[in-house]
């Protein structure tokens, strides 16, 4: 079966998960947004360029994120910066809820310890 390739189709796929997660809080550029989404993912999710720019484009698309304007204030101007829009924020937090569900269920199963 073909996955869905509405990319706000909840479960989000890794990427676009974690390029919203990344943006949540800052504006960031293409380089910057790939080392944010490996920092949080703890190493598991690295973007390469091909990945990084097609989900963007995509999430652009569907108003999940758009290109900054100016760049931030001592930025290098040839560097598109990116940030999250309200729909993006929506969806991040819409999945960041079913995730706790998950892990609420999983320690319930005692899959996981309960945390303190």
């Amino acid at each position: 079966m073909a996955r869905n390739s509405d990319p706000t189709a909840l479960p989000l796929r890794p990427p676009v998960f974690h390029i919203l997660l990344a943006l949540s809080s800052r504006s960031l550029h293409g380089l910057g947004i790939a080392a944010e989404v490996e920092t949080t993912s703890g190493g598991a999710l690295e973007l390469g360029p091909g990945t990084l720019y097609r989900s963007l484009a995509e999430m652009a698309a569907y108003g999940l994120v758009q290109v900054v304007a100016e760049s931030p204030e001592g930025a290098d101007p040839r560097r598109k910066y990116y940030r999250i829009t309200p729909e993006g924020e929506r969806l991040v937090r819409a999945e960041a809820e079913r995730l706790a569900r998950v892990v609420a269920e999983a320690q319930a199963r005692n899959v996981l310890p309960a945390t303190q």
